[in-house]
């Protein structure tokens, strides 16, 4: 009764900040979003340890190893167009409440942890293995674990590469490539400097504007 008493309370606070229309449009696409997350774990059952979670439209979940397994901790939601691919026995464990916003990344072929109330921004790319490009090696990936600790906010466009662990309470910049250890309660970014350099032999009075007129 208590958890049907804070849904109630928070679709009439909906109502009362949104209107009828909104509140009803948004929960009708997270019950959409729930229904979805439920089809994925009937059509991978063995390989996704389920709570209830949301998935909008056009976001994937591809398992194409049967040693892979993904865990999704309570009420993880995750927006439209993000791609989550799993193999080669890859091991992805998402926290309660984490939030994937649109067009994000997952590639998991290793392990990749993600903590508790995590917050990705759009455009992140999270890979726990890069490709191999020695002919003599015996692998075709290279292969490290990724943790990202809890209560982390990740900014739009960021690619966390393999090798990474975030600490809790974190935020990384915008645009941010991150490999190595990121301290909790810190803030990451890469520096950036603004660089200007001639092009050599351009014709800079062909990229002069137009002047309107007579001859001169």
């Amino acid at each position: 009764m208590g958890m049907i008493g804070k849904v109630l309370k928070t679709v009439y606070r909906q109502y009362r900040e949104r209107g009828l229309l909104s509140t009803l449009a948004m929960n009708l696409s997270h019950f959409i979003g729930f229904v979805r997350g439920l089809f994925y774990k009937l059509i991978y059952f063995g390989s996704i340890s389920y709570a209830p979670f949301s998935m909008q439209g056009n976001s994937t979940i591809e398992i194409f190893n049967r040693k892979s397994r993904l865990k999704l901790g309570s009420f993880v939601f995750i927006r439209k167009n993000v791609s989550i691919r799993l193999d080669h026995g890859g091991e992805l464990s998402l926290g309660d409440k984490t939030f994937i916003n649109d067009n994000c990344t997952i590639n998991c072929v290793h392990r990749i942890t993600i903590g508790d109330y995590v917050k990705i921004a759009p455009n992140v790319c999270i890979n726990d293995h890069d490709h191999n490009y020695k002919p003599d090696s015996e692998s075709h990936l290279l292969q490290d674990e990724v943790i990202i600790g809890s209560h982390v906010w990740i900014g739009a466009n960021t690619v966390i590469l393999r090798g990474t662990v975030i600490g809790d309470h974190s935020v990384v910049a915008a645009g941010s490539v991150v490999k190595g250890t990121v301290p909790p309660y810190t803030l990451f970014l890469n520096k950036r400097e603004n660089s200007y350099k001639e092009i050599a032999g351009a014709n800079v009075f062909a990229m002069a504007p137009a002047v309107s007129g007579g001859q001169p």
